[in-house]
């Protein structure tokens, strides 16, 4: 059966306006030799450096996918027959082979018709845990690294409605598995039920800033429905098969064991519900059993989140973040607001960090207090810690390096966190006796590992850091000149092995093991590059000015048999786009683009049209800055056109392109973009706008990085709003929407609305709406269609 796409369509040759309904189409052969590939595996490798897990998926989902049954709750979008999440992505094949040999191993064993998700080695990392979803159910199966096979362990009734439903006891032999409860009522099905009332909702009086959500709960048969499906019941699984209850049925949102096994952390969800917030945000209670189940401690308890002061450093108030320590065999870690979680109060420190061991008889000691708001802690050997804290106004964040002998601390990095220059890069991390990931420090020393970006280019390095002095030395930096590695982890620091995957503009990225001290290199894997087609077209990161001296970067593709020297003819241009808002010009201007990535194309860009005959700049940079007490936004459109004019003009001045044959385009702020540009720039012939939101006193309460809500600040949304500049908008725009967007801020009606206020100030639009997809499109006949509608459309508007 071909299914028709819903959509209004503009006629393009008279620009006249009709309703079309049509099945899905495919682009033409240049594009779609491109678009439909076989994806490479994805790749895992265990902790100790011995096995790797090859993860192979389909390229794209199908629209029977998204075609399952689906209900929307509290924030949830759930399969009720099968119990899980209706967007997982599923794997459909499992290959492994240790680190050392040559070739992938098919494991054995695997159900018919795969659909694998939630995998997770187990604690001494000689199993690997896995679900599988069956047209009923989810159910559990284990593989067995040293024979690559896999056996199914339970029936398919295991709950992921919330999640991984299951969590490895520290035995390795031993599973807690969230299942269906056996006495889980029928759902209700509100479409027949007539109301016994209206729905009713109070306000209190209290200001608070809550943004937009999607698939929240409307009524009491949401609740009711939210409750059945949310439910599970703890059941203890071994590896023979053997089952143990564990825990009656409850709404269990967390499931941690404490890291020597002896304790168990659960957190389970607790009315009453909201019908403005997700659950994320609902009542929830964290209690800490034994592992035998017997109840220790109730360690916290949270209220109903509906109140929230302003600002994205704000917090609520109570213990947040609480996590078992890594270094520890069972301590708890938590952070709590010292200025009540609201950013608009000035105090000396925002948050003080608290330690309690168990059996949690005793006050929680005080362990740190941050300036800025508390971001994160990472444990080391038992020695050393780092915490880090940030604070969003300024852009600031800072790391604390914890001596844990003797209780001192020093700040060893302290910078604005979009300034990639400076960026010091992660610590690597290990696996430590409690099989948890933790810095990986030997003799006090341990390895930080940077992505390298520099004003002079990309070059990833690894620095050795003494964690007693903090004194860092460089010892690799990497300066291939025609290709790039990214540094993935470091396999023996005293050898010098790391592994990379290293990859060109042609050359697909495939893992191999690098030795640091000599530079001898040994590939791990023969990915094949599937896009034969353009690997020899012409690729150049271009750096170019906007009109106030801002630095700006795009990366620049030509088709392969354009004469750059001596063009006989101008191309079309294509640009696409993502604004990003920044505090100060040094770091908008810098440069996180290098020409020897891999060309990817995909939908998200236009890469496609190089093999159509045009130049196509991906990436442009659209920096909004708003320096010192200034906010981004309050300049947005103006910088928004001088972005777009300086990348036309670069391109222009290079002699490639006819400048009245330039489009643009962007998917959600990009989408955005597209239509202000449209909107306040005759820079463009056409546009193109995929999944964006037009009209911003929709989301009143702020938007993308917009702290300030509409009341304070309406002016900047009514400005910033294509739909409230609608009547200026006369250039070509393609439009397009999935039906189902699952995105905060991007409903679906605001592309609707937008194009209906479009069709009756009489601008040349066309709106296509996607059927069952959400904010990312998922169908492989809803890609290929959208690739379709754009080749369609640029064909007639910048060759005609």
């Amino acid at each position: 059966m071909r299914i028709k796409l819903t959509l209004v369509a503009l006629l393009y040759a008279g620009f006249t306006f009709a309703q079309e309904s049509i099945t899905y189409q495919q682009p033409s052969a240049e594009i779609l030799q491109l678009a439909d590939f076989q994806r490479a595996p994805s790749v895992m490798m265990d902790s100790k450096k011995e096995w790797l897990i090859f993860s192979y998926r389909p390229t794209y989902k199908s629209l029977d996918d998204l075609n399952q049954e689906e209900m929307r709750l509290a924030g949830l979008r759930v399969n009720p027959v099968t119990n899980i999440s209706s967007t997982i992505t599923y794997v459909n094949n499992l290959k492994v082979r240790r680190l050392k040999d040559k070739t992938e191993i098919q494991v054995k064993g695997l159900p018919a018709n795969a659909k694998i998700a939630y995998t997770s080695f187990s604690p001494d990392e000689k199993k690997l845990a896995f679900t599988n979803t069956t047209a009923k159910g989810v159910e559990l199966w284990i593989l067995d690294l040293a024979t690559a096979t896999a056996k199914k362990l339970t029936g398919d009734h295991l709950n992921a409605n919330l999640g991984t439903p299951y969590v490895w006891m520290k035995d390795s032999e031993t599973l807690l598995v969230k299942q269906i409860p056996a006495s889980r009522s029928a759902l209700i099905d509100d479409k027949k039920m007539l109301p016994a009332g209206p729905t009713v909702s109070n306000a209190d009086g209290k200001l608070s800033q809550n943004r937009t959500y999607q698939d929240l709960l409307k009524n009491p048969q949401d609740e009711a429905n939210f409750e059945t499906l949310a439910k599970a019941e703890l059941v203890k699984v071994s590896l023979n098969g053997n089952q143990q209850p564990f825990k009656p049925a409850a709404i269990y949102s967390g499931m941690s064991f404490s890291p020597d096994g002896s304790y168990l952390m659960l957190t389970t969800i607790q009315r009453p519900y909201s019908y403005i917030v997700p659950l994320s945000r609902f009542p929830m209670t964290s209690t800490v059993f034994d592992k035998d189940g017997n109840s220790v401690k109730t360690v916290n308890e949270i209220p109903l989140t509906e109140i929230m002061p302003k600002g994205f450093s704000s917090v609520r108030t109570g213990k947040r973040n609480m996590s078992w320590r890594d270094d520890q065999p069972a301590t708890l870690v938590y952070a709590e607001a010292l200025d009540g979680g609201d950013q608009s109060k000035n105090v000396d420190y925002r948050d003080e960090i608290f330690l309690w061991e168990a059996p949690f008889n005793n006050t929680p000691k005080s362990f740190f207090k941050t300036k800025q708001r508390f971001s994160g802690i990472d444990w080391s050997n038992g020695d050393f810690a780092i915490i880090s804290d940030s604070w969003y106004d300024t852009r600031n964040t800072k790391s604390y390096l914890i001596n844990l002998k003797n209780n001192s601390s020093k700040i060893i990095d302290d910078r604005n966190y979009q300034d990639v220059y400076s960026d010091p890069g992660n610590f690597n991390t290990t696996k430590n006796q409690y099989g948890r990931t933790v810095i990986d420090t030997k003799n006090n020393k341990a390895y930080l590992v940077g992505e390298g970006f520099t004003k002079d280019g990309q070059f990833p390095f690894i620095d050795e850091v003494d964690m007693s002095s903090s004194l860092k030395k460089r010892i690799y930096t990497s300066k291939l000149k025609n290709s790039k590695e990214n540094i993935i982890d470091i396999l023996d620091a005293k050898s010098g092995n790391v592994l990379v995957v290293e990859q060109s503009s042609n050359q697909y990225p495939n893992y191999s093991i690098r030795n640091i001290k000599n530079g001898k290199g040994t590939a791990v894997t023969h990915f094949a590059n599937p896009f034969e087609s353009i690997k020899n077209v012409y690729k150049e990161v271009i750096k170019y000015k906007r009109n106030d001296g801002v630095e700006l970067t795009g990366t620049l593709y030509l088709p392969a048999n354009f004469d750059r020297k001596n063009p006989k003819e101008k191309l079309p241009l294509l640009i696409w786009a993502y604004p990003t808002e920044y505090k100060d010009k040094n770091t908008a201007g810098q440069n996180t683009q290098n020409p020897n990535d891999f060309t990817f194309p995909s939908y998200g860009s236009f890469i496609y049209w190089v093999n159509k005959g045009y130049a196509v700049l991906d990436d442009a940079a659209f920096p909004i800055i708003g320096e010192g007490k200034a906010e981004p936004n309050d300049t947005f459109l103006p910088q928004l056109v001088a972005n777009g004019k300086a990348a036309i003009d670069a391109v222009d001045k290079l002699g490639y392109i006819d400048r009245s044959k330039v489009a643009v385009g962007g998917h959600s702020y990009g989408a955005f973009m597209t239509a202000n540009l449209l909107t306040h720039s005759k820079d463009y012939a056409c546009g193109i706008a995929r999944s964006g939101a037009y009209n911003r006193t929709l989301t009143p309460f702020g938007f993308q990085s917009e702290q300030r809500n509409y009341w304070d600040v309406p002016e900047v949304y009514n400005t910033m709003s294509p739909f409230m500049n609608a009547d200026k908008m006369k250039t070509p725009m393609l439009l397009i929407h999935g039906e189902a967007d699952n995105n905060p801020g991007t409903f679906t009606l605001q592309t609707e609305r937008y194009f209906q206020a479009l069709k009756n100030l009489g601008a040349p639009v066309r709106m296509v709406l996607l059927p069952k997809e959400s904010h990312g499109y998922a169908a492989k006949e809803s890609i290929l269609h959208v690739l379709w509608e754009q080749d369609q459309f640029l064909e007639k508007c910048l060759k005609k």
